[in-house]
């Protein structure tokens, strides 16, 4: 019933069993183990010692619910022990559990997964705390039903119409008036069974430290879980009386329109860096390259390849994108196109690896897929530990590398060291960023400024992640499995020497092979006598850091020919170790393992289409609060594209940190991180003010090609008059210096911009050809497309109208421009229509070019209060305006997408009433003035917010020069500080 209530609001709720809940699976090797994500030990919970308690007093209170005192206790587990009704043995909600040593329900131990069409989404089980927007950090008990305390007009009637059959039905049936009127007093009590005299609500019951607070099912997304790793495990509960939960929301309010003021200011900073865009005219090449991948491509893969192109070819700054994809999900062959594009380019490109073994694979791949042999013949090089500068090899291919020779370098921590240096290094790939120091990315640092950087991670850390969820660092996400893929069963259970040979025995039997993986190389010799006691014949050979050079790598490759059972290894194999015939990974002292590591370790199988194995064995005098938060979290977290998840509940367990410094401390763990976040985005949409999403492309389909400046293969690249941002080589005839201007004119940002490009022009290169001027015009609308957030442009057929496609626009957007405009008015032949969802309305609202615009039923106020619904829809209307926008380049046709569901800017009859070759300039001188306002809006913003973070910094640094000062005063004073 809470189910179809909840359903009936238009919201998804699904009744999880409870995580604690022990059961054997049927494996067709009768092993006995525990079924997939659950965690069974002889030991007491890890989260708490068992509690005294008196049976007697526990069985009453459950008979006193309704539950049969007649009842069979089974405390052979120590953990859970299950007790089943007699009196109804078929009925599960019956059933009741000893958990840390209290009688409890299986229905209590239940969790809810709920969530909505819109994107939000809620898991929690009870005894999770949560945080409620207006009432704070409370602990979630249960789902209850209670009759609706705020009904609608329509409910209302139709109470009151049913109510009115029930009396008519009594009185027919031939009931007295006493009997009639005990009826009409049950109407809304308990007594009241019909579902609509008395309407029922789900409801969600949160304690807090004063009061219980039930909160409606369709109100659920005020609510997230409580995540902040670097507070107390169990917070405080707030009190729902009183102003603590306002005060600290407040403190974090503040908090948080500061680090908006410092992103803005390192949007402003990174807007600052420019580089040479790559051309888009060898985009064809590495579409040819791009068929030579064996499998077809996920959608999520599809995305990051037109997100990488995008920011490599239509962006003049530099990328920083982070790929966040599941382990054998394809995020290396995203790095493959990228690597290929810049050497395409004529760039150099290096790719970065954290071990041997991984280095050594991706140089095999490189080599196949583009070196010598191929029909690309590129360059390739494999620098690693033991090649250092002071070496012969080392020299020669440093040399080499330096003089521009070797195309592409993949490459260890060697590649960091400081005698490194490149001709012309143009890309960088990062792979399983998170296993890099603080050190090593600090050389990055230096590396990779003014160069695209490409960053792969299938468990990001806590800090990168958040930059991500934040907006600062561009992310792309990989969720989609290749077919075939089955997810890994994973066992998380105490060391047991039988387990342990029957996981080798069931994978031996299968023709199969096993990873076996010890946290220390002082372990391996113990283990390999522990495989060797169980199996005398067993054919074990193993793998770590501190071998011979190459003897690791070559060891491994020995074990993937098949001359060996098992592999016997440190974290050494944690990344670049595909090998499809192993399907079991045994993970010796699993508590000392970090998540990201432990998560990488189960992906090493499961890369073919049998079923896979994962057992981490933990020692349980050795587990901490944080280690079994990380073995729970593998034990939940096993499905397919589970990688973001894993580095969502690693920064749970870890904490926040500060987003833009270096400690990991921040202000999350007040109001927790979920909430933290979208306080944040707020604050920075707040202070953005005009927040359409910059569009990097725009596809123009108006007919002959007419303002489009994507690359033809069918054009003739000699001639620039039939390429918009060609310059033509009598204008400018260095090679290079004309591909360098020709990329910073095409992706101007605004047309200030592009006019200082062209003065500059005019001044070192003389009078611009004509050619080249009309050519102008069409970059020149380009940038206004990008101010405006028009991803696509084109001729309705049937009217003639030409409709300019924004999915990112909004009417509190189109309100601020006009408000800056002569006479707060649109440009004459310039209409918006915006869809109902967007106005509050049931139909389109359209704003006429030309005539005064009524500012205050556009504007949306700002300043919305927290609990307003609102700023949800707002997150949610920025998700989904970026989906079309990145998917508007493969549309050919208006006809393949339905308009009316997207804001757009309409000019009446363009098609008609203007001629081909003049549209350029009819749309320009329609489209100037608005762009012009969005560009100086946000210049403005972002001035304001870097002068603001400055002036912070410099009262700071004062602050603490003066502590400083009084200290040394103390000191000289004589008196102790």
């Amino acid at each position: 019933m809470k189910v179809n209530l909840a359903k009936a609001a238009g919201i998804s709720l699904t009744m999880l069993e409870p995580t604690d809940t022990a059961s054997y699976p049927e494996e067709e090797t009768k092993s006995n183990f525990v079924t997939t994500g659950k965690i069974l030990g002889e030991k007491p919970s890890w989260f708490g010692p068992d509690d005294s308690f008196d049976m007697q007093t526990e069985l009453q209170s459950i008979m006193s619910q309704g539950i049969s005192s007649s009842t069979d206790i089974d405390e052979s587990n120590a953990k859970v022990g299950t007790i089943t009704s007699a009196a109804a043995p078929d009925n599960d909600d019956n059933t009741i559990q000893v958990v840390n040593g209290k009688i409890q329900s299986r229905q209590q131990l239940m969790g809810i997964s709920v969530g909505s069409a819109g994107g939000w989404s809620l898991e929690v089980y009870p005894g999770d705390f949560v945080v409620h927007r207006k009432f704070g950090i409370g602990k979630y008990e249960k789902v209850v039903l209670q009759p609706k305390k705020k009904l609608s007009a329509e409910e209302k009637d139709r109470q009151e119409e049913r109510r009115k059959e029930i009396i008519n039905e009594l009185m027919k049936d031939g009931k007295n008036l006493e009997e009639i009127q005990r009826v009409v007093e049950t109407f809304g009590t308990d007594e009241d069974n019909d579902p609509i005299s008395n309407p029922m609500a789900t409801l969600l019951e949160i304690a807090y430290s004063d009061a219980v607070v039930h909160v409606p099912i369709d109100r659920a997304y005020r609510l997230s879980r409580y995540r902040a790793g670097d507070a107390a495990i169990k917070p405080r509960l707030s009190r729902v009386k009183g102003e603590a939960w306002a005060k600290a929301k407040r403190k974090v309010e503040a908090n948080t329109a500061q680090m908006a003021e410092d992103v803005l200011a390192l949007y402003a900073t990174r807007e600052t860096l420019n580089r040479t865009p790559f051309d888009p005219s060898v985009e064809g090449r590495v579409k040819k390259f791009a068929e030579s991948f064996p499998f077809e491509p996920t959608p999520d893969q599809k995305k990051c390849f037109e997100d990488v192109e995008n920011d490599m070819v239509w962006r003049s700054r530099p990328m920083d994108r982070l790929i966040c994809g599941d382990v054998g999900f394809g995020k290396t062959e995203v790095a493959m196109r990228a690597l290929f594009r810049a050497v395409a380019n004529g760039r150099q490109a290096a790719l970065l690896a954290p071990t041997g073994v991984l280095a050594a694979q991706h140089y095999k791949q490189v080599v196949k897929r583009m070196g010598e042999g191929t029909e690309h013949n590129f360059n390739v090089a494999l620098l690693r530990g033991g090649m250092g500068k002071n070496t012969k090899k080392g020299r020669e291919l440093r040399a080499a590398i330096d003089a521009g020779e070797i195309d592409i370098v993949v490459g260890t921590h060697a590649l960091l060291s400081n005698g490194m240096s490149f001709k012309d290094l143009g890309f960088l790939t990062i792979d399983e960023e998170q296993r890099f120091g603080v050190n090593q990315k600090e050389r990055l640092k230096l590396i990779c400024n003014c160069i695209d950087v490409l960053t792969l991670s299938a468990t990001p850390i806590p800090r990168t992640l958040q930059m991500s969820l934040s907006g600062i660092r561009d992310t792309s996400t990989i969720r989609s499995p290749p077919p075939m893929r089955k997810p890994t069963v994973s066992y998380v259970q105490e060391h047991d020497e039988s387990l342990i040979k029957d996981a080798i025995e069931r994978e031996l039997a299968r023709q199969g092979q096993v990873f076996y993986v010890v946290p220390r190389i002082a372990q391996l010799e113990d283990a390999e006598a522990m495989l060797n006691r169980l199996f005398p014949e067993l054919r074990v050979i193993q793998a770590h850091g501190r071998m011979s050079r190459g003897t690791a790598e070559d060891n491994v490759a020995s074990f993937a020919e098949g001359n060996h059972d098992v592999l016997l290894a440190t974290t050494v194999i944690e990344n670049g170790v595909d090998i499809p015939r192993v399907n079991t990974i045994i993970i010796q002292n699993a508590q000392a393992f970090g998540m990201s590591t432990l998560y990488q370790l189960r992906g090493r199988v499961g890369r073919s289409d049998l079923q896979a194995y994962a057992y981490f064995f933990h020692k349980s005098d050795a587990i901490t609060e944080q280690s079994a938060q990380r073995l729970q979290a593998m034990a939940d977290l096993h499905e397919l594209g589970s990688g973001f998840d894993v580095a969502n509940r690693d920064l749970e367990i870890r904490g926040a940190g500060s987003l833009l410094g270096t400690e990991q401390s921040g202000m999350a763990a007040k109001v927790g991180f979920d909430l933290y976040m979208r306080m944040l985005k707020k604050s920075i949409r707040q202070l953005r003010g005009l927040d359409i999403p910059m569009v990097p492309r725009c596809n123009v389909l108006l007919p002959g090609g007419e303002g489009s400046i994507e690359w033809d293969e069918n054009r003739d690249s000699n001639n620039a008059s039939e390429s918009s941002y060609l310059i033509p080589e009598l204008f400018i005839d260095d090679v290079k210096e004309r591909i360098k201007q020709e990329g910073i004119a095409r992706l101007a940002e605004s047309t200030e911009s592009l006019v200082k490009v062209t003065n500059k022009w005019k001044k070192k290169y003389g009078a611009i050809p004509a050619e080249l001027q009309n050519n102008l015009k069409a970059l020149h609308l380009h940038t206004c497309f990008r101010q405006l957030g028009i991803d696509i442009v084109g001729l309705d057929e049937s009217s003639g109208d030409c409709i300019l496609r924004a999915p990112g626009l909004r009417p509190r957007h189109w309100a601020m421009i006009c408000s800056q405009l002569p006479r707060e008015t649109p440009p004459k032949g310039l209409d918006v229509v915006f869809p109902g969802r967007f106005c509050f309305s049931e139909e389109d609202s359209e704003i006429v070019g030309g005539k005064k615009v009524d500012l205050e039923e556009l504007f949306a106020n700002p300043n919305y209060s927290d609990d307003d619904e609102e700023w949800d829809a707002l997150d949610e209307e920025e998700v989904e305006a970026m989906k079309e926008i990145s998917s508007a380049v493969n549309i050919r046709d208006l006809s393949e997408i339905d308009i009316n569901n997207y804001p757009r800017l309409v000019i009446k009859k363009l098609g008609e009433s203007v001629e081909e070759g003049s549209r350029v300039d009819a749309l320009l001188k329609v489209l100037l003035p608005p762009s012009k306002v969005v560009y100086e809006k946000q210049q403005r913003d972002k001035e304001k917010a870097k002068v603001a973070a400055e002036l912070r910094e410099k009262r700071e640094l004062i602050s603490k020069q003066k502590k400083e000062q009084e200290k040394m005063n103390s000191r000289r004073l004589g008196y102790q500080y």
